[in-house]
């Protein structure tokens, strides 16, 4: 794949080691958002990120494609979903997810169980406003964390409701986000196209349903 895609400072710098995750403990960072929804963010939690992301580029990814009003539109980004009795493609995606598991297991009151994943091959690549609530009833509340890979781009958040100014966070090269609280039912978040030059970007969404 051609690309703009620049490895991360970090990853540079520590050229060699296998991928670790940082604590989260202490270190992630909590948004208090409206009506009983959160964002913890942590940049950098997946060190040797570039490895991960290299690892998954070369996954099968398909190419999907919806209906859209009176046409068949492709979906602008690749997809994979691995379900809970599927091997991750590298074990640092394993380890991730029973991280978030353990420590997020008083809020969610259930393990992380599916990661899905999509790929951002360029700008034009995006995901259009939405709120995760695929497998629940809109009245109930669900936790996605998100593990981003790759070249940065940023994930805006805004309430369904309005009445706030839009939320916007640059994620990437092993930078993690969580929404959780009311976050999925009374927010929504995209990956807006972008005209900038940007490399690849992937991102995994670890969610508590086993369903794609």
């Amino acid at each position: 794949m051609t690309s703009n895609y620049q490895p991360s400072m970090l990853d540079l710098m520590a050229a060699g080691p296998a991928p670790s995750l940082e604590p989260l403990d202490g270190r992630l960072v909590r948004h208090r958002l409206t009506v009983g929804a959160w964002v913890d963010v942590l940049p950098g939690w997946l060190q040797g990120s570039d490895e991960v992301f290299e690892t998954l580029l070369g996954i099968d990814w398909r190419a999907d494609r919806r209906q859209m009003y009176d046409s068949v539109v492709d979906v602008p980004r690749l997809l994979r979903w691995f379900g809970g009795d599927e091997q991750l493609p590298h074990s640092a995606l394993t380890e991730a997810r029973e991280a978030l598991s353990a420590h997020y297991a008083d809020e969610l009151g259930e393990p992380f169980v599916t990661a899905g994943m999509c790929l951002y091959r360029d700008g034009r690549d995006s995901v259009a406003w939405h709120g995760d609530t695929l497998g629940r009833s809109a009245r109930h509340d669900t936790m996605v964390a998100i593990l981003s890979l790759g070249s940065p781009r940023q994930l805006s958040l805004r309430p369904r409701a309005g009445g706030h100014d839009t939320l916007r966070f640059p994620l990437g090269h092993g930078d993690l986000i969580v929404m959780g609280g009311s976050c999925q039912r009374t927010w929504e978040h995209a990956i807006l196209k972008t005209a900038k030059p940007v490399g690849p970007r992937i991102s995994v969404q670890f969610r508590p349903i086993n369903v794609a």
